[in-house]
């Protein structure tokens, strides 16, 4: 398994454009990749050009197909310029036996 958190800077002109791209790529890579457990984007509320996404993979090669799709290839290119910095900074899931549980719960609310 890979879990990484994405830190990203994004250009405050550019702000609301990227915001509405990363909206979607969450979803769409978790609906088209069977690899992909979760990608998570977060926008800090301090500071709302601060983007954080939680990414976790089944394994490398999962994260390396998730490289490769239509729409994470259209997101990567559209917002290149609006990301003033980006920092992929790999985890070590503490506890990996309640993710399953944690994610039950986050459906089951519905």
């Amino acid at each position: 398994m890979i879990v990484r958190i994405a830190e990203i800077q994004v250009d405050p002109a550019n702000l609301d454009e990227y915001l509405e791209r990363a909206r979607t790529i969450g979803a769409d890579s978790v609906a088209n990749e069977p690899g992909v457990i979760a990608i998570f984007p977060m926008q800090d509320k301090r500071n709302p050009g601060q983007i954080r996404i939680l990414e976790i993979y089944a394994d490398e090669a999962a994260y390396h197909a998730h490289l490769q799709t239509p729409h994470f290839l259209t997101y990567k290119t559209s917002t290149l310029s609006m990301v003033e910095k980006l920092d992929l900074v790999d985890m070590n899931p503490l506890d990996e036996a309640a993710m399953p549980l944690i994610f039950k719960k986050l459906a089951d609310r519905k």
